[in-house]
């Protein structure tokens, strides 16, 4: 693997989309990757960036992406990161790129003394599984995840109340 590992541009706003929306083709949920260039530059590179993203790059082509964002675990004491999205383009799978986007991002929590890393992977997805299993990652299977979005965001918000 002759990939480069570096952190991404406003300019790469265009490109991590494209990449979101070749993540969601593979996770088949299509239909919710609404994340466009725009959104991406204002929440990742403006004022209060609410994410970070790492590119692999082969030969200066964009082959992969980490988006990461720091979480607090109160019972250490301590910020942790949370991996949104790990992806490898399918034709460049099995080159150790996945892995150098994962030990980075490690690498990252390590250098801010954060005391866990931690994501989700949907449950049919063996290939991932196997993969971070190897990694010396283990489920959280007395865990579950809950989740608030749109209309039920808003409702519990206050917002459309009259």
């Amino acid at each position: 693997m002759n990939a480069t590992i570096r952190p991404a541009r406003p300019t790469d706003a265009p490109t991590i989309a494209n990449l979101i929306r070749e993540l969601a083709v593979y996770e088949k949920l299509e239909d919710q990757a609404k994340a466009t260039a725009d959104h991406l530059t204002r929440h990742l590179f403006g004022d209060r960036p609410a994410a970070e993203v790492i590119l692999a790059e082969l030969a200066g082509e964009p082959v992969g992406y980490a988006l990461f964002f720091a979480t607090f675990s109160t019972f250490r004491g301590q910020p942790g990161l949370f991996l949104e999205d790990l992806f490898v383009l399918p034709d460049h799978r099995g080159r150790g790129i996945g892995k150098a986007l994962l030990v980075e991002v490690a690498r990252i929590a390590v250098d801010r003394e954060c005391g866990r890393l931690e994501w989700s992977v949907l449950d049919w997805n063996a290939p991932s599984i196997a993969f971070y299993r190897s990694q010396g990652a283990v489920p959280m299977d007395e865990w579950t995840i809950f989740r608030v979005a749109d209309m039920a965001l808003t409702e519990l918000a206050g917002k459309n109340r009259r």
